[in-house]
């Protein structure tokens, strides 16, 4: 009589041991299922998608936004968020280009200089505008939705001084060699987007640096108490986001050929929603690169196919929106669950 009673509560623990496998076996890997079911369907609606050339125009398409997602990943695990990048896209793009210019129009003198100086000054101006953000946030204890918002205003305006409103155009083929160069076939913008990935992954899941990033977001009072400097943390998360914004800009310029004032609107919406579909949590201390990546590819994946069926880039907007909702939903049922 006893085996009788026990054994439906048995199954019972059973049964709920399988579930919460599954569970957690859903929320690790349920990104990467859905990227793969995507891709399915879209090789079975139009037979170009699985092509090499589409492959690797989808790579080079979602490397600029990418690269800009995984600083924003840096920033959104300490509890931030940095509404600046598509300015930074811009300000950085409009600075580094003026000095890798051969237009008789050239805003800089003796130019054009070599590419790394341009490179160099271009990830410089970045870096500055992302370490601005974050004394605001660190040091004066501004929301970060705030600070980055008036950055985002700060550099676009800065933009239009510095060009005058006006492009830059006739870039050198060393400067352009960034977004439009290959090396055995692969895209250089998918080459520098790989090779940020492959750094952001180590620096959070194999230094101190990444420890005191999860930790910072995760609990930052208790993260003072056992010797974090929080304040720096949070400093280094902006400069960081600010430098691959200003890496972005480059490769924006040189792949079209000439630097925008205009560039980069509305990118860090992008940015945000890959990090967020990729399940970075905004409450910060919860969160992978690797996820950031797939759910730029996501992102990518999505508006290639859509407008391989033609597909009015306004449906792209609309299905994009619901993607960030849904993400974010999630993150809020599973945050209720712990």
């Amino acid at each position: 009589m006893e085996a009788k009673q026990t054994a439906p509560a048995q199954a019972a623990q059973a049964q709920d041991a399988w579930k919460q496998q599954l569970a957690a076996y859903g929320q690790k890997y349920g990104i990467l299922i859905a990227l793969v079911l995507i891709c399915l369907v879209l090789a079975v609606v139009n037979e170009h998608f699985l092509s090499t050339r589409n492959i690797l125009n989808v790579l080079r398409q979602t490397s600029i936004n990418g690269i800009l997602a995984i600083g924003m990943t840096f920033v959104i695990l300490t509890r931030g968020i940095d509404l600046s990048v598509g300015s930074v896209v811009a300000l950085a793009g409009i600075v580094a280009a003026s000095l890798a210019t051969t237009s008789s129009t050239a805003m800089v003198a003796g130019g054009p200089y070599p590419a790394l100086l341009a490179i160099a000054i271009g990830l410089s101006v970045g870096m500055a505008c992302g370490a601005v953000s974050g004394v605001v946030v660190a040091r004066f204890a501004v929301p970060a939705f705030v600070a980055t918002l008036g950055m985002l205003s700060a550099a676009r305006g800065l933009t239009l001084l510095y060009g005058d409103g006006r492009p830059v155009p006739a870039l050198t083929p060393e400067f352009r060699w960034i977004g439009t160069g290959e090396v055995f076939g692969i895209p250089m913008p998918v080459i520098l987007f790989a090779v940020v990935f492959l750094v952001a992954w180590w620096v959070l899941n194999s230094t101190r640096f990444g420890r005191h990033v999860y930790a910072a977001g995760g609990n930052p009072h208790a993260a003072e108490v056992s010797g974090i400097n929080v304040k720096r943390i949070r400093l280094m998360v902006y400069v960081i986001s600010g430098a691959l914004a200003g890496l972005a800009g480059m490769m924006l310029a040189a792949r079209t050929g000439s630097a925008l004032p205009q560039a980069g609107i509305a990118y860090e919406l992008d940015a945000i929603a890959a990090v967020v579909i990729g399940g970075t949590s905004l409450a910060g201390g919860v969160g992978r690169v690797t996820g950031t990546v797939i759910g730029a590819l996501l992102i990518g994946v999505v508006n290639n196919g859509l407008d391989l069926m033609g597909v009015e880039s306004y449906y792209q907007q609309v299905i994009k929106g619901v993607l960030i909702v849904a993400a974010v939903m999630l993150d809020q049922a599973r945050h209720r669950r712990e």
